[in-house]
């Protein structure tokens, strides 16, 4: 049971890269700073080295804090992943930027409740702070890039086009630091997962993160994100507004720092949101009517649904796997 719970946290980590990749690189590609398969390459890296460099408190926000332990029984871990990735699956395939964060998310509540078939399980203080760090993080990110966006724009009011040149080679610094910002956040749910699985199995006597769980959830979000969601890239990129350059690098400076924030203090967010939020911000800065509202409405529209759908998807996966492995 362990295994499969490993090789499906796994699974999930691997589609949130490959399913966020389009976060960190879709604005640096289509202000055309840097070569799609170098941008991929990059962020990658970066991912990869954000765990080891800013610690795990995410990962103990999501594994320790949220449910009661009675209620950590490797049937309740597994149909939270199944539902987490069905949902991420469904997304990519019709080119909607949805999280992967509030997928997990909805799947542990679904199935937790699903098996204590009640809501006394769930931490409320714990709830809280994730519910607080889900949804504050898109606002921040949007007040933050529209603020930095006026201040360039006030800034760079008399530059010549020579400006854009210099964002163009900004935006690859900025690239780096979303990468390790988003690798210490995203990467730290599934460090989570399957270090609560090593508690729930007895392998470990108490909560923590070996280095070996580290280094497997950083290596399979970096190697989904080197593999690139071109659809979400194509959405975020051109879809919500038209990007140059110093909108590329004003919202990855803002969301980076939201980001990194975050997971400093242990907050989950979603990169997603986040920074479709950051390049609202942006765009509203330089001119309002220049987003395009419609994509956004049909992105906050799957962001509402995400939570509810796959509680209700990871719900129904317990039933099933209880039938097959019942807990009592």
């Amino acid at each position: 049971m362990f295994y499969a719970l490993l090789a499906l946290a796994l699974i999930y980590d691997f589609l949130n890269g490959f399913h966020d990749s389009a976060n960190l690189v879709a604005t640096a590609i289509y202000s055309r700073s840097i070569h799609p398969r170098l941008a991929l390459l990059l962020a990658a890296a970066s991912e990869f080295a954000g765990p080891f460099l800013f610690g795990v408190a995410v990962a103990t926000t999501i594994g320790y804090e949220l449910l009661d332990e009675r209620v950590l029984q490797t049937p309740v871990i597994l149909a939270a992943l199944g539902a987490a990735v069905i949902w991420n699956l469904i997304t990519w395939l019709l080119g909607i930027p949805s999280s992967s964060s509030h997928a997990l998310l909805g799947g542990l509540l679904g199935a937790a409740i699903a098996f204590s078939r009640g809501v006394a399980i769930i931490r409320m203080a714990g709830l809280l702070h994730v519910i607080l760090a889900l949804l504050l993080s898109p606002l921040a990110g949007m007040i933050a890039s529209f603020l930095i966006m006026k201040g360039m724009l006030r800034l760079l009011r008399n530059a010549t086009p020579r400006a854009s040149a210099v964002f163009r080679r900004l935006q690859i610094l900025t690239l780096i630091g979303l990468g390790l910002s988003h690798g210490s956040n995203d990467a730290q749910k599934t460090m989570g997962i399957i270090a609560l699985g090593l508690l729930v199995t007895g392998r470990t006597q108490q909560f923590t993160v070996p280095v070996w769980v580290i280094a497997i959830s950083a290596g399979a979000i970096a190697l989904g994100t080197s593999l690139g969601g071109w659809r979400l890239i194509r959405t975020l990129g051109g879809r919500i507004f038209r990007v140059r350059p110093i909108h590329g690098f004003t919202s990855q400076v803002a969301g980076a720092g939201v980001i990194l924030g975050a997971a400093l203090l242990g907050g989950p967010v979603s990169t997603t949101h986040v920074l479709s939020s950051a390049i609202v911000g942006v765009g509203a800065a330089e001119r309002i009517n220049k987003v395009r509202w419609n994509i956004l409405g049909e992105m906050v529209l799957a962001w509402l649904l995400t939570i509810p759908l796959t509680a209700l998807l990871a719900g129904l996966i317990f039933l099933i796997l209880d039938l097959a492995l019942p807990l009592g």
